[in-house]
């Protein structure tokens, strides 16, 4: 096989590929790209056995074939390449000539027969989503998935279409978060379905800020997204999602309103005396129009206050701050609604405009744990 293409192509569709190349593996193909030269371009994968990333690039095209690379050093040879164009020449040991004008490496390939087939999803369950919507839902979703694998339907995010509203949910046993989006492309048979977090996070990687289409199919036991020239096949995770409309408090007894950013630098602030080793709740009381916060830890105490529209009559309520602040960056809206109802019932939070495009939760720290 023989071809030559862009340089800067080409690194592009081998740093996509390689999200689904395993770093270690026994199997060392694993570790490597699978590259099919066809008439008009090359096609380029990379399986895990768990992920598998597939993408396309046009090419000169001198003869057809195939090979299999080692993904680091053919990406590295590629990125440090001096020209604007790459000519790769195979031959029949699977040895691969890889020159840029005065620059030329031989690496040693293996048979394409070896490497993994990918899963074909097959079947007419769809749904047809923008770009740029499908990144922003994933970020605002993803950090919430558990990493618990003694529950593994949790390890992933669930998407499910009510209604002609799309959504996406996570959990983790502590904090909830619920992204939705109104949605007319579904397809007729459409079920919800539960993909792995570490896939998702490839997702969002891949997908652009654009209004292009990305078409999410469902198989029996595997999903594939087709994003432009990219499709990324994942396994579907199996088991019983939480009951997540039925954990979420249906009234609050006090709704105060606060500004994102400055409840995120309050919180900020007086985290800085807390670490993985000095653990400790970030304690909040809700006054009348202010919130009042502090910590406590081996380093010291640290206080501070934020605004907020509203009188919670003094609850006191501690959480981890590590959840409170991840859930308050991904909320997209400037001012922020909390429901509350006692110092040990979960915090509810929702745009203060009133409409459901997100929802997040946050499950309390007991504060007498930290008390002495």
């Amino acid at each position: 096989m023989k071809f030559t293409c862009e340089k800067y192509a080409l690194l592009v569709a081998i740093l996509t590929a390689s999200r689904a190349v395993a770093a270690k593996s026994p199997v060392p193909l694993l570790e490597g790209l699978l590259l099919e030269v066809f008439d008009d371009g090359i096609r380029i994968t990379g399986y895990d056995l768990k992920i598998g990333i597939v993408t396309v690039i046009p090419a000169e095209v001198t003869e057809t074939g195939g090979v299999v690379l080692n993904a680091r050093l053919f990406g590295e040879i590629i990125r440090k390449a001096p020209g604007d164009m790459v000519t790769i020449d195979v031959n029949a040991r699977f040895v691969a000539t890889i020159s840029s004008e005065m620059s030329e490496f031989e690496i040693l390939g293996s048979p394409i027969t070896d490497f993994p087939e990918l899963p074909v999803v097959e079947g007419d369950e769809f749904v047809e989503i923008e770009s740029a919507v499908l990144k922003k839902m994933i970020s605002r979703t993803n950090f919430a998935v558990s990493d618990n694998e003694t529950r593994p339907i949790h390890t992933g995010a669930l998407f499910e279409a009510v209604d002609g509203e799309f959504s996406v949910v996570a959990v983790d046993g502590y904090r909830l978060a619920v992204c939705r989006e109104p949605m007319e492309n579904i397809g007729p048979h459409f079920s919800s379905f539960v993909v792995p977090g570490t896939a998702l996070s490839e997702v969002e990687k891949v997908t652009t800020d654009s209004d292009d289409k990305v078409i999410i199919k469902l198989g029996e036991k595997h999903i594939q997204f087709l994003i432009g020239d990219t499709i990324l096949i994942t396994r579907r995770l199996e088991g019983e999602f939480l009951n997540y409309r039925g954990s979420i408090p249906q009234t609050s007894k006090y709704q105060l309103t606060v500004r994102k950013d400055e409840f995120i630098s309050a919180v900020e602030r007086v985290s800085l005396i807390l670490s993985e080793k000095l653990k400790g709740p970030v304690r909040c009381v809700f006054g009348d129009e202010l919130i009042k916060l502090s910590s406590t830890s081996a380093l010291g105490k640290a206080s501070d206050e934020c605004g907020m529209e509203g009188n919670g009559e003094d609850l006191e309520i501690g959480f981890n701050d590590k959840y409170l602040i991840e859930a308050l960056r991904a909320a997209p809206a400037e001012e922020l609604q909390l429901g509350l109802n006692t110092g040990v019932a979960p915090c509810v939070i929702t745009p203060a405009d009133g409409s459901n495009n997100f929802i997040y939760m946050i499950l309390p720290v007991r504060l007498k744990a930290y008390e002495s």
